[in-house]
């Protein structure tokens, strides 16, 4: 379910949202290596909740395309890779990119909320942990009825929510905002009946 057997070109155009949030990160990354333009692109997106209350509401969206270096940007796209594809195959293109985005998002607004205006965050994974979630609400309407996703996602849950806690320099409340925000869009998006297409 989770082992990607594809090849490059079908990975693309079977999973494009996936594959485009890829690209888009990888790219700013690189992009954030060029001397000046690397430091402007920081400098105007992550996101400083004290500049966020000033007025740079961009701050909300821009982290989630910045990573703090090449291993956490590695982490955070090896997971989408992995765990993105499932997703998108089962809700659509549209409902996808709804629970990323708005899983990002939210966890940017908890991170505003939550934390002092001081405070700075680059990542992803507040997104990544809203597909997590989203995962989350479907073992809710159906773990029994998918025992192999069950024994899967399960794990990687609880694993996942335990490093957030246990990592030094992790933003805790962007991945727990996340996770829960796709939960509970998951909820919204999964009928009992959609199940059975795991099945096949």
């Amino acid at each position: 379910m989770f082992i990607r057997r594809e090849s490059f070109s079908e990975y693309i155009r079977l999973y494009p949202v996936v594959s485009a949030l890829i690209a888009i990160n990888v790219l700013v990354h690189i992009l954030s290596w060029i001397p000046i333009l690397g430091v402007y692109i920081f400098n105007y997106g992550v996101g400083y909740n004290r500049l966020i209350a000033e007025g740079e509401w961009w701050r909300f969206i821009t982290p989630m395309f910045l990573h703090g270096g090449m291993m956490h940007l590695l982490f955070n796209m090896f997971s989408l890779f992995l765990f993105g594809p499932e997703l998108e195959r089962l809700t659509g293109k549209v409902r996808f990119i709804t629970v990323y985005a708005l899983a990002g998002l939210f966890a940017t607004v908890a991170t505003y909320f939550l934390q002092p205006p001081e405070y700075l965050h680059v990542g992803a994974s507040g997104a990544i942990f809203g597909v997590f979630g989203a995962y989350g609400a479907l073992l809710y309407y159906g773990g029994r009825a998918l025992p192999q996703l069950k024994q899967i996602i399960l794990p990687i849950l609880v694993i996942s929510v335990i490093m957030t806690f246990l990592t030094p320099n992790i933003n805790v409340t962007a991945h727990i905002a996340g996770m829960i925000t796709g939960f509970l869009i998951g909820l919204g998006f999964f009928h009992p009946k959609r199940i059975v297409s795991w099945k096949k």
